[in-house]
């Protein structure tokens, strides 16, 4: 026999040696947040899972094995049957569950007995959240960043995305939590993750950069949409140095009406995001805005959205959060074209 047990902070340096990465919680708990890269394997489902506790519960603990260990035979059993007869012998999986107990202990020792060599994460996910929260300050303040700013549409996001085609190291914060960090960010279709998958795709992120380069990210606040940004690296986000992107005013228009296509095929979809600015902009200004909407001329709803509401917060915030924006040079966009962009991604990426 090959099973082996491996403490977490071994189990997450070493994920990308194991052949697969093999989660036996239920899939809710999968679904809230796993390691990288791994695939779901059920030793209990949601609603199995949920069963064996109103068991153990309202019962005993001794008729909750028992009809867990039943449900978790079959599983196993079909997961070897969909999943593995396929596997040569030198395949290598890495198990996990919540604590490292029972349903990963099942699968690994089926597993084990056919003759894989099979490695077990010390502690399951509850450690391994625990390394990444360890880690994360450390992983933050090793490496040194170059802080894109900008006013709203001045084409940070597309920016961020030449200088990787350029071969630049970069942190795309909005691309990690699926939102567009505004009140107006949250992507149709695309769900942000939980906090707990957030923070772990952040760790995935960072432990991959090169310290000896710089990490280029965009000035975020401490939240993008409904996640935080860890508090060790915001902190050093906002001591670094900054860029200063300027993109002409009907580019900026034009650049949102692209992004944000979806409001401009919905005007009720952007009708009711507006709604949340009535607070902030008084109910008159967010009426206009959505007749203008519903009346198809979201140019003019966006311009005013950028001059009238985004523009002055936006100066206010970055002045008072990114100490060293004072001395950032300009970054000239003539226009938001794909050349333009590769152009300066180019220039900025040689001058490190």
């Amino acid at each position: 026999m090959s099973l082996q047990t491996l403490p977490a902070a071994e189990a997450a340096a070493r994920l990308d040696s194991f052949s697969a990465v093999i989660d036996a919680r239920s899939e809710a708990e999968y679904a809230e947040d796993r390691l990288p890269g791994a695939v779901n394997w059920p030793s209990l489902n949601n609603e199995e899972r949920a069963l064996v506790g109103t068991i153990y519960k309202q019962v005993n603990p001794f008729e909750a094995r028992k009809r867990g260990a039943a449900l978790v035979a079959a599983n196993v059993s079909r997961h070897i049957e969909r999943e593995v007869l396929d596997k040569p012998k030198d395949w290598q999986p890495l198990v996990y569950c919540w604590r490292g107990g029972k349903r990963s202990g099942s699968l690994s020792l089926v597993l084990d007995q056919i003759g894989f060599r099979v490695s077990l994460v010390e502690g399951g996910y509850k450690a391994f959240r625990g390394v990444v929260l360890a880690q994360l300050p450390e992983l933050s303040q090793r490496l040194h960043y170059r802080v894109v700013c900008g006013p709203t549409g001045s084409g940070k996001t597309r920016l961020l995305h030449a200088l990787r085609d350029a071969g630049a190291q970069v942190l795309d914060l909005e691309g990690l939590a699926h939102h567009r960090s505004s009140v107006l960010g949250l992507i149709p279709g695309e769900p942000q993750p939980s906090q707990k998958a957030f923070d772990t795709r952040v760790w995935q992120a960072l432990r991959a950069f090169d310290p000896a380069r710089p990490v280029y990210v965009e000035s975020e606040s401490r939240k993008v949409g409904n996640v935080a940004v860890p508090e060790a690296l915001i902190a050093v986000m906002r001591a670094s140095p900054c860029l200063r992107l300027e993109l002409p005013d009907d580019e900026r228009v034009a650049l949102l009406m692209e992004d944000y296509q979806f409001f401009v095929r919905d005007a009720e979809l952007f009708c009711g995001r507006l709604a949340a600015l009535t607070q902030l902009r008084g109910k008159a200004v967010v009426d206009r805005w959505q007749s203008l909407a519903r009346a198809g001329d979201m140019d003019t709803v966006v311009r005013e959205l950028l001059l009238s509401h985004y523009d002055p917060g936006y100066s206010a915030s970055i002045q008072r959060n990114f100490s060293r924006y004072g001395e950032a040079p300009a970054c000239l966009l003539p226009d938001r074209g794909e050349e333009s962009l590769a152009r300066l991604a180019r220039e900025i990426a040689a001058a490190g």
